[in-house]
């Protein structure tokens, strides 16, 4: 495999992965996705500190998992991003990452309803969703995760979880592709919409712990072209940029 191509096909996902997150409402002038180096173990992608719709490929650097921005770039690098370092280091399983604020979970951060998934699309944000809370461990602050301490502690409340939310903040989600992290992000917004309208009629029947599993495995092992190629697509399309085929990507096509 052509190393250079295949980094070029990865950067060209990141940036469709900021621009559909975008248009999908999941991020708006704030929120990251990243995905772990593919070469080099220890470091992540990501793009500077800019607005995701903005994202262009001539944006993205590669960061240390310690926030340490490497290669001498000195453009302004996300305050945040050691959300994405201290989760790589404790998940060898996650390859991508996303960060984001959108408006219809802050109320589950912020009080005791649990969220869960009530829908099947919404499977793979996880059975337990837990809720980070910077002042137990930090006191008062910005309640953004700004040092790698932080980033740890966060990490150690995502556990093996694919979703955590964060008190007062928003959200982080993970995903063993960039697709995988983008489709997680996105769902979890709708089953936060979806559940606060259920909770009108109460009692809610979630999903159980099989079904989710069963759904997030189908997703997981889809072929080509099916399960989260097949959304991605549509929200490329959504976004108003190239759809690549996961094939394309794998194999460092242009």
């Amino acid at each position: 495999m052509n190393q250079k191509l295949n980094i070029s096909a990865i950067i060209a996902d990141l940036v469709a992965a900021n621009r559909i997150l975008a248009i999908e409402k999941v991020v708006d002038a704030f929120g990251h996705v990243s995905v772990r180096h593919p070469e080099y173990p220890d470091c992540y992608i990501i793009a500077r500190a800019i607005s995701p719709e903005l994202v262009t490929p001539e944006d993205f650097m590669e960061v240390a998992f310690d926030g340490e921005v490497l290669g001498g770039d000195v453009r302004k690098a996300y305050l945040e991003r050691f959300i994405h370092g201290a989760i790589y280091e404790a998940r060898p399983d996650v390859q991508s990452i996303v960060h984001n604020h959108s408006k219809g979970l802050i109320p589950y951060s912020v009080t005791s309803e649990k969220l869960r998934p009530i829908v099947h699309s919404c499977a793979t944000i996880g059975a337990h969703i837990p809720v980070w809370d910077a002042h137990t461990m930090f006191g008062d602050s910005n309640l953004l995760i700004s040092t790698l301490e932080m980033g740890r502690d966060f990490a150690r409340t995502l556990g093996q979880n694919n979703s955590a939310l964060m008190r007062g903040h928003g959200c982080t989600v993970i995903g063993r592709s960039i697709r995988e992290a983008v489709y997680t992000a996105i769902y979890l917004e709708v089953n936060a919409e979806l559940q606060m309208q259920a909770s009108r009629f109460s009692p809610i029947t979630f999903l159980s712990d099989g079904e989710i599993r069963i759904i997030s495995e189908r997703l997981a092992n889809a072929k080509p072209n099916e399960g989260y190629d097949r959304a991605w697509e549509y929200w490329c399309r959504h976004a108003g940029v190239e759809y690549r085929t996961r094939e394309s990507v794998q194999s460092g096509q242009k």
